[in-house]
């Protein structure tokens, strides 16, 4: 695995340009201060860099680059793509993106250049490879930051081409694309490529819901709209790959990443990792997210290439973009800081470092504030944390994370679960892969999340809930797993469809109803307000809503069954054997306590183990290193809970004492211990 950097990158955004250079200098003793030790820059510079189309002008850029080497700051260098300078939008319009509604925007705003437009694809290979060419060598630059955040979609002339050669290369004739995407339907077929539109509210769009408005969450042909989204993801990869090349000419070391954002929906995150030296990601939790939530994405970019991560973004106090921006209180940075840590980050990055004067982002929280001062809260609190990274940070760089419970995040599946109409408009996604992960974050079981493709072998229960899409090679790789002795959970609304969106007959759930036994005739959907009964084997009863299959068993064993409605009485949950492993089918969604039931028979069964073998509602996560197990041990309870009995006795490598059996971890408190 390794190491990506020498030390552990502890710093963030930093726009000197936007401030008089007096400033600066300032920045750097308060930085000092601060701990931080790196700064990202040229992240929208693109305008000052490139003042017309014949003119590049890297003073500015170059006093910035010299004051941070000076200062002795690592580097990450971005590269300014991620916001057109207003000559190229007046000069060349078609560089800027159409919209789902189909209008053409003009200049503002950012993230705002057609992926497929040969003018933008020109003009960045050319910059990045200026930019490489002249800071390339210079050893305090230790990571690349192409472009920023990438996503949206464009839907003008140029991507419509360019979609109908994918198309071509993906499908090779129209005969197949009729077969994919089911254009029998309403007489859609194709009889030439140029025939073939692109997916948006001008023509496969659908209002929702009766609402009369038309988003583009919903489509007439989810085999095209789903296409669509791989072929946008495909076309914004592409462009980051041409700036990596282009950094590649110069600078062949550096590690070169982009800024990802979690569950992101629009692209396929594991299939860019693949692209990726090393994955960064920005985390901005709101107010109300629960910390669950939080561990998910990071263990999700850890399992993009099962390896540790950088946050490149987070904020220290405030953010400015959410309904609610509330602050961080005292503690609450530092430990969201050390829980990125404690699931695999390798840095630890705030954006900002100064707070903007102007824009949309002058509320947004800083390091250092409006006031200019290291006399804030917040400047305490960043200098506190930018102590402790400094003395212990470095010897967590490249440990890894050992998991025995893998959760299947699949993008496909997530775009064409939610583009298609029916059976209910709550069910989301990642809201039920949530719900999974956070029955293992309670019991402290350590997870890797892991794409349909994964090694299976690697792990002793794999949970796939709403595996709606079982494309080609699927099925048999869940079916070998567990036949080996795997344990495999999944339920409703897995093994619907393949790759097309088109529906896998023989009865649900298609691929999967050999291995889990039962075959499901119906889906009823539940409204808000509904609910039904589930009645388990051992008397106790509980609620489920959303959706409920109404199931037949085919070789597996009932573990619950509903308790109302018209199919009352009938399965809900069950338990198959398959070769020497089991597979659990939960068929409807729910409540908490009854998936809990669930998967603690699951995990009992598999021999599923938390990563200490105490209850605690404490967070404890583990990163194996050479020293040892480093366990991060943490309290996000509004409560205080006392310290497991196992860590008695052990150094807090934070505090430098020894903890004591029975000692009371207060709301946002850190203990950090090596574990032999």
């Amino acid at each position: 695995m390794g190491a990506k950097f020498k030390k552990m990158l502890y710093g963030g955004d930093y726009n000197p340009e936007q401030w008089p250079r007096e400033i600066w200098q300032q920045d750097m003793e308060l930085f000092d201060k601060a701990g931080i030790n790196s700064a990202t820059i040229n992240v929208f510079s693109w305008a000052r860099l490139q003042p017309s189309e014949e003119v590049y002008d890297f003073h500015e850029l170059d006093a910035i680059v010299d004051t941070l080497t000076r200062a002795g700051k690592q580097i990450v260098l971005a590269t300014s793509t991620a916001a057109l300078p207003a000559w190229m939008a007046k000069r060349y319009p078609e560089v800027a993106r159409v919209d789902y509604e189909g209008r053409r925007h003009k200049f503002g705003q950012r993230h705002n250049a057609c992926p497929n437009s040969p003018v933008y694809r020109h003009f960045i290979q050319e910059l990045t490879a200026k930019l490489a060419e002249r800071y390339g060598s210079n050893e305090n630059v230790v990571c690349w930051h192409i472009n920023n955040e990438y996503g949206g979609e464009c839907y003008c002339e140029n991507c419509e081409k360019a979609f109908r050669v994918w198309l071509r290369k993906k499908y090779g004739t129209i005969e197949a694309l009729n077969q994919a995407w089911n254009l029998t339907f309403w007489g859609h077929n194709i009889y030439d490529w140029d025939e073939i539109v692109l997916p948006n509210a001008l023509s496969e769009g659908i209002p929702w819901q009766g609402s009369g408005e038309f988003g583009c969450e919903k489509t007439a042909f989810a085999g095209i709209s789903i296409d669509y989204r791989r072929f946008m993801s495909d076309s914004i990869l592409d462009n980051f790959r041409l700036e990596r090349d282009s950094i590649r000419q110069y600078d062949k070391a550096a590690p070169v990443t982009t800024n990802l954002m979690g569950t992101y929906k629009g692209l396929d995150y594991f299939k860019w990792a693949k692209e990726m030296d090393i994955v960064s990601w920005d985390n901005y939790p709101s107010y109300d997210t629960p910390w669950s939530h939080v561990a998910m994405r990071h263990d999700l970019m850890r399992g993009l290439k099962n390896a540790p991560f950088m946050l490149m973004e987070q904020t220290p106090s405030q953010q400015n973009w959410q309904p609610y921006n509330s602050l961080k209180k005292p503690g609450q940075m530092r430990v969201q800081s050390w829980q990125t840590v404690a699931h695999g980050g390798d840095t630890v990055q705030f954006f900002q470092l100064r707070r903007s004067v102007g824009g949309c982002e002058k509320f947004h929280g800083a390091v250092i504030a409006h006031a200019g001062t290291d006399q804030t809260r917040v400047f305490r609190e960043v200098a506190q944390l930018g102590e402790e990274l400094n003395r212990i940070g470095d010897s967590i760089i490249g440990s890894g994370t050992e998991s025995k419970v893998g959760i299947l995040f699949d993008w496909d599946n997530y775009w064409a679960l939610e583009y298609t109409s029916g059976p209910n408009v709550d069910l989301k996604y990642v809201d039920q892969i949530s719900r999974y992960y956070e029955y293992f974050y309670r019991k402290n079981i350590s997870v890797d999340m892991i794409p349909v493709d994964a090694d299976l072998s690697k792990y002793d229960l794999v949970a796939a809930p709403v595996l709606y899409m079982v494309k080609e090679g699927m099925a048999e790789a869940i079916e070998a797993y567990v036949a080996a002795g795997g344990t495999f959970v999944t339920g409703f609304m897995s093994g619907i469809v393949n790759e097309s969106d088109n529906v896998h007959l023989g009865g649900y759930p298609g691929p999967l109803r050999k291995l889990a036994g039962v075959w499901a005739e119906e889906i009823d959907a539940l409204a808000p307000e509904q609910s039904n009964e589930i009645v388990f084997t051992d008397g106790s009863k509980d609620e489920c809503g959303m959706l409920c299959d109404i199931l037949h068993l085919e070789g597996a064993e009932e573990l619950a069954r509903y308790g109302s409605d018209f199919y009352a009485g009938t399965p809900a949950v069950t338990r198959n054997v398959f070769g020497k492993g089991r597979v659990y089918y939960v068929g409807t969604v729910l409540s908490e306590n009854g998936l809990e039931k669930v998967l603690d028979l699951a995990c009992g069964g598999a021999g599923i183990t938390p990563v200490i073998g105490e209850e605690t509602e404490l967070e404890v996560t583990r990163r194996i290193s050479d020293a040892g197990a480093v366990y991060f041990v943490m309290n996000f309870k509004d409560q205080e809970l006392p310290l497991p009995a196992v860590f008695a006795g052990k150094k807090d490598l934070l505090s430098g004492r020894t903890m004591e059996e029975g000692e009371m971890l207060k709301k946002y408190d850190v203990r950090i211990a090596v574990l032999q």
